[in-house]
């Protein structure tokens, strides 16, 4: 596990600040923002409600085998937040995000992500919470996404919406670094290589995957200046 403490904040914002962030210019495209949220948790944190079939993790492409799609024994020590969106919603329903959404006009990533956290899981943060920002992935659907860094800190009390989470789960930090992440595979719509990151009994595909390989290694690991931007997405999020 790796511990909760000032020694780490201080230390991501470091790396963060040492990073030369690239940005994507939008073109035809809208600009979203998302929260990696640095919280803390329990070894016995939670229990996965939700079960995934068979044919449902058929879309993942390269081996699954050992998978079921839960998201359990992830927690302990510094997390980061992640959902499982509702599954009634038009766009990517279920499938796993992290808290953000579209910028409106007239505001700022930082503004959308931290507007987003509030109104996704109900946790409240300022500018003074904000460690640093990541570079800006394009995805397939239509957004240039912009990961904002956020210190919730050792109390925050999560309260899900349900018209849009349909479960939070706190990740601890030390599952990013595992020897098996991140991996990749490839697919025959795409040249590129499909970032997976192996969670619980699961696999994070990008945009959300790419985030947290560039978190990892830009924000814990200080590997400054790696990009993610060229890891190719699964087809079942190109839409």
């Amino acid at each position: 596990m790796i511990e909760l403490s000032d020694d780490l904040r201080a230390r991501m914002e470091r790396h963060l600040a040492a990073h030369p962030r690239r940005e994507v210019p939008l073109d035809d495209r809208r600009r979203a923002a998302v929260a990696i949220v640095v919280v803390d948790s329990r070894p016995d944190d939670h229990e996965d409600p939700y079960d995934v079939t068979h044919d449902e993790l058929q879309v993942i492409p390269g081996d699954i085998s050992g998978l079921d799609g839960r998201m359990t024994g992830v927690s302990g020590g510094a997390a980061f937040l992640l959902c499982r969106r509702a599954a009634r919603l038009n766009r990517h329903g279920g499938q796993w995000a992290l808290p953000g959404g579209r910028v409106d006009p007239g505001e700022t990533a930082v503004e959308t992500a931290l507007r987003e956290l509030d109104e996704e899981l109900g946790v409240r943060l300022d500018d003074s919470a904000v460690l640093g920002v990541l570079d800006d992935y394009p995805t397939r659907s239509g957004y240039v996404m912009t990961p904002v860094v956020v210190w919730g800190g050792p109390d925050v009390e999560l309260v899900p919406n349900p018209d849009e989470v349909a479960h939070a789960y706190r990740v601890g930090l030390h599952e990013l670094c595992r020897d098996d992440s991140p991996r990749f595979v490839r697919i025959p719509e795409s040249d590129r290589p499909v970032v997976q990151v192996p969670l619980g009994g699961d696999l994070i595909h990008a945009p959300t995957g790419a985030v947290l390989v560039q978190f990892r290694w830009v924000a814990l690991d200080g590997r400054a200046g790696e990009r993610v931007d060229e890891f190719e997405q699964p087809v079942f999020a190109w839409r």
